[in-house]
């Protein structure tokens, strides 16, 4: 593991060359070129600084696609509960913007997820990693 990617608690960091907003548009441009529906795009410092609370950048992208996903909730109904499929762009303490996800194969272990129910999304990382190129 680099110091440019991280995996704490199931989830997948990397570090973005690019702003908050600009790592979460590249990423949704990314995602509907292959299919996937971007269902919210929520943008936690822009809310905080509406009720006068400041907070580094962090948005949240929720996206996915019924024809992964539904299977995935099919085997495993709590699944739900992590789909559709979030990333999350925030900026740390030093500045530095970091895209994450949650670990495909954390999903899995947590729901026992088959390696063939969990195909559609066992590429997301790779979908990650063109946003940040």
């Amino acid at each position: 593991m680099t110091a440019q990617n991280t995996i704490q608690n199931g989830i997948i960091s990397h570090l973005s060359p690019y702003t908050v907003p600009e790592t979460i548009d590249r990423l949704a441009s990314i995602l509907q070129a292959k299919g996937m529906a971007i269902f919210a795009r929520v943008d936690h410092s822009g809310e905080a600084a509406k009720v006068g609370l400041t907070m580094p950048p962090t948005q949240l992208l929720i996206f996915g696609n019924p024809r992964g996903g539904t299977p995935i909730m099919l085997a495993a109904p709590l699944s739900a509960i992590d789909l559709p499929l979030k990333a999350l762009a925030w900026q740390d303490a030093a500045g530095k913007v970091w895209l994450s996800i949650n670990d495909p194969r954390y999903l899995q272990t947590r729901f026992a997820l088959t390696d063939e129910v969990l195909k559609p999304i066992a590429g997301l990382e790779s979908l990650i990693l063109q946003a940040l190129a």
